[in-house]
């Protein structure tokens, strides 16, 4: 984790220096004055998380982050006043440091700050992955499929079949692979992928599942377990063994 200190006292970024070079994983890539030098090493790059105090000359912590780039890295406030912490939260901060910052506290904050980082790429590898079509190759040549007019899709007999309101089209690719590549559908069964958007009802099963209905009268099985965890989602009542 890339780490730019920006604190206009000698003595508090000393004291952060030392505290990040008794960490690991942690590369201290620069240090800042003011807020109007922190806004122009931001344009460099590099940078994973800014340590930002708020009171400091020409351009505060607070102002800088009201420039901050909408790709910025993420903030840990660092300061001496208290009572300028809801404003931080209210600005994206990450977390808000009183000095005289202890180890353990800073630790903790770093750690939330990789947590929000994980979860920043995770959604973009979602963006990724969600397709704007689906090419299906058929006999007579490759299909073009909307994500959204696909209902589910099934395994029977070693080959899956996507389906749509329409159509129905035998495909080369798993289920798992659909799944990756439609991230927002629902792993229903060991057999069967289903786009909830498309259900129109569920009946429930003896075994303790679910039938889903689709707006187009198709019929998916959704196993005990599914349910369980769709029940969970949708807020409906448990079931009696559960």
């Amino acid at each position: 984790m890339r780490v730019l200190i920006a604190d206009d006292e000698q003595l508090a970024r000393a004291r952060l220096t030392r505290l990040l070079g008794a960490m690991e994983g942690i590369e201290l890539v620069g240090e800042a004055t003011d807020g109007q030098q922190v806004l122009a090493r931001l344009k460099q790059g590099g940078i994973d998380v800014v340590l930002l105090d708020i009171q400091m000359p020409k351009l505060t912590g607070a102002e800088a982050m009201a420039l901050w780039p909408a790709d910025g890295p993420f903030v840990i406030f660092c300061t001496a006043h208290a009572e300028h912490a809801v404003e931080a939260f209210e600005s994206g901060a990450v977390d808000y440091l009183l000095k005289p910052i202890e180890p353990a506290r800073l630790q903790k904050a770093l750690e939330r700050a990789k947590q929000r980082e994980s979860q920043a790429k995770f959604g973009a590898a979602v963006k990724q992955t969600q397709l704007t079509r689906l090419a299906i190759t058929t006999r007579q040549g490759v299909v073009l499929l909307d994500p959204a007019a696909i209902t589910h899709a099934s395994l029977e007999d070693e080959l899956v079949t996507v389906f749509t309101r329409e159509a129905q089209h035998l495909t080369d690719f798993t289920l798992q692979e659909l799944h990756e590549r439609l991230p927002t559908f629902e792993r229903v069964h060991r057999r069967a992928l289903l786009n909830m958007n498309a259900v129109a009802r569920l009946e429930p099963l003896e075994t303790g599942g679910y039938t889903a209905r689709t707006h187009g009268g198709q019929a998916v099985e959704i196993s005990r377990q599914a349910a369980r965890e769709l029940r969970k989602r949708l807020g409906l009542r448990k079931a009696d063994d559960e």
